[in-house]
């Protein structure tokens, strides 16, 4: 080794960098082949750590598992901090939560449900049974106003003991374990808070649950605005300690604002991007992005009513053929989306290929109109008798229905029917002109949930106010076929009997079904973990935000 100086020093400039550069090589090769065998050898598996940052367009009110049905923000983080009886997980099944398992009665009308021992509060008091119950009857009581009330009318609870509960219900219903998906709350907490007090106790922004989240911090502006929430990870979360340390929620105006916090690394993700702003995430490389399906659909509800051209079935058909939903998803959704024909999706149990056939045929639409005496005026539009093909279509102020119902309008014009479009607020809409069914076509939306079920939506019994039978539609035999489905265990039998309901309604033609748009979720590409495919709600991307994780480290294989 003692020659080696002496050998450099009598190389030229030259040598001497052939020299360095080749012994850099070498030992560069000595050390990437010590780093290939570490990793060949290894494999890396999540840890514990890092901070989540997210951006929610719009304020927490209540982080109140009985009162966030009202506020998406809400939902989102009563997701994390709050424990359910049963949960969806990323397909968007009911899978046992606080529950560790249940029996079902011969009669199918009596639900025993066993709950998770040594589970905890995080004030660290020991949860059980009584808490459910106590839940379920501020649910049940008008004076707590819960939005879940209606799903517990005619239920009867019962204690057996602290682990165990009994559900009585007055006619079998298959669906009935997604009426237990709600937050439980402490009752060693809430049971001192009179109802009238109820949306105003501090526990609405400082809660106590079970979940695998617990509150830290809240950050207020000097309008008590909320700027950001934080809550830390629950190390007691009876499923698994979560991986990631600190979820962070940052609240925006809009959804613009968001996307220039998440292009500004501000933020690492937000709860949910239109397919109109998509395009604005400048560092798509980093972020990736998520689309999941979510069981909703936007249509036209037609009330025959209020409307004489459309208590024609030659109209309401022809206006069917004439809707070229392609074209809405395309230029509405950027191709964000899915066409719709009828109240079930493809993913459905009974979804029917037969009623969902595609439908557009303007040419078909016009001889529809013209065969049953529907003549053009001078000024293009159809006229019947004394009857004139126009229709008053309402929606709401929210772009993307605004764009729907003006390309709608073009379409439908274009087979000779005058459209008038009035957008309203969605407090206006609601009071004004849902509630009291006041309006001749109705462009909105409807989230089915996790059953497909359709007896809120399609039954004759929701015709009315709180029924969400916007269309008033109903018969002997749809209501037979939907009350039969209901109570039908066997998939393939309840399938065939939503088969011939779809077919009931594509026959009557209620309603003009468009689209059903993708759940959009951007998030940082370091964030791994989540197993997003099919959402029953947006905020059920966090059912199982414990197995999410940023950090990882490395073990032999």
């Amino acid at each position: 080794m003692s020659q080696w100086p002496k050998i450099v020093k009598i190389l030229s400039f030259k040598e001497k960098l052939l020299f360095y550069s080749l012994l850099l090589i070498f030992i560069g090769s000595i050390a990437s082949s010590g780093i290939i065998f570490y990793y060949s050898k290894t494999k890396a598996i999540p840890t514990y750590g890092g901070e989540y940052i997210e951006g929610i367009v719009g304020q927490p009110l209540y982080i109140n598992p009985l009162l966030s049905p009202s506020n998406e923000t809400d939902a989102d983080l009563v997701q994390l901090v709050y424990s359910s009886l049963f949960k969806y997980d990323g397909t968007g099944k009911a899978v046992p939560d606080l529950a560790e398992s249940y029996d079902l009665s011969e009669d199918k009308l009596t639900y025993t449900v066993h709950l998770r021992k040594n589970v905890r509060w995080h004030d660290n008091e020991p949860f059980n049974a009584e808490d459910v119950i106590f839940t379920i009857n501020l649910i049940s009581n008008p004076a707590y106003k819960s939005p879940l009330r209606s799903s517990w009318q005619g239920i009867e609870t019962n204690l057996i003991d602290d682990s165990t509960i009994e559900f009585k219900i007055k006619t079998p219903y298959v669906g009935f374990l997604n009426d237990l998906t709600f937050g439980i709350l402490p009752k060693h907490l809430w049971e001192s808070v009179a109802s009238e007090n109820f949306s105003l106790s501090s526990l609405n922004l400082k809660p106590i649950g079970t979940g695998p989240y617990k509150y830290s911090a809240i950050q207020k502006d000097s309008n008590d605005n909320i700027l950001s929430y934080k809550l830390i990870s629950n190390p007691d979360y009876f499923a698994s300690r979560p991986f990631i340390s600190k979820m962070t929620f940052n609240f925006y105006l809009d959804e613009e604002s968001a996307v220039d916090a998440l292009n500004r690394k501000e933020i690492m993700g937000i709860s949910v991007v239109s397919s109109e702003n998509l395009k604005n995430i400048k560092n798509q490389k980093t972020v990736a992005i998520h689309k999941a399906e979510i069981p909703r659909y936007f249509a036209i509800f037609l009330n025959q009513t209020k409307s004489v051209p459309l208590a024609n079935d030659e109209v309401r058909e022809a206006l069917s053929y004439a809707t070229d939903r392609k074209e809405i998803i395309e230029k509405v959704l950027n191709g964000e989306g899915k066409e719709v024909y009828s109240p079930f999706l493809s993913y459905m149990i009974g979804y029917s290929n037969e009623a969902n056939e595609p439908s557009f045929d303007a040419e078909k639409a016009n001889k529809i109109l013209d065969d049953k005496g529907w003549k053009r005026e001078d000024d293009g539009i159809r006229k019947k008798d004394d009857t004139r093909l126009e229709i008053n279509l309402v929606t709401t102020d929210w772009e993307e229905l605004t764009k729907t119902a003006e390309i709608l309008k073009g379409q439908w014009e274009k087979v000779g029917a005058q459209i008038n479009i009035t957008p309203f607020t969605i407090s206006d809409i609601q009071e004004n002109h849902i509630r009291p069914r006041e309006y001749e076509a109705l462009l909105f939306g409807q989230v089915i949930g996790a059953d497909p079920d359709p007896y809120y939506f399609w039954h004759s019994d929701n015709k009315k106010d709180p029924g969400l039978n916007l269309s008033l539609f109903g018969n002997s035999d749809s209501d037979k076929l939907i009350d039969e489905g209901r109570e039908e265990f066997d998939a393939g039998k309840r399938a065939e009997k939503y088969i011939d309901f779809q077919k009931n309604v594509a026959k009557e033609i209620p309603a003009i079904f468009l689209y059903s748009p993708s759940y959009i979720y951007p998030v940082n590409g370091r964030v791994q973990g989540t197993n997003i495919q099919t959402l029953i709600s947006p905020s059920n991307r966090f059912s199982e935000a414990n197995l999410w994780y940023i950090k990882t480290k490395r073990i032999k294989k």
